[in-house]
């Protein structure tokens, strides 16, 4: 069994997203955002998938380390689950 998270990547892109505009950690002035995130974070999701779909090509120094194409192809299946699902 592959390793990996139980939270879609979109999910957690979106999370960062909503979390960096509430949170006084980053641009917002709330000092506890979870709650908020937890809410709404799916207004983010559009964004997360369009960070996805730039990410599909790594740059070098991550083809540097590691096989490109194993790279676009796992990023192009989290892409594929996000439109699939289509929250």
């Amino acid at each position: 069994m592959p390793e990996g998270g139980h939270t879609s990547l979109v999910e957690r892109i979106a999370r960062v997203l909503c979390g960096a505009e509430h949170s006084a950690n980053a641009d917002g002035s709330e000092e506890h955002a979870a709650t908020h995130v937890d809410a709404h974070w799916r207004k983010h999701r559009n964004q997360a998938l369009a960070v996805l779909k730039s990410i599909r090509e790594t740059d070098a120094s991550g083809a540097s380390v590691g096989d490109p194409a194993v790279w676009t192809r796992m990023v192009e299946a989290s892409i594929a689950d996000a439109e699939d699902d289509g929250e």
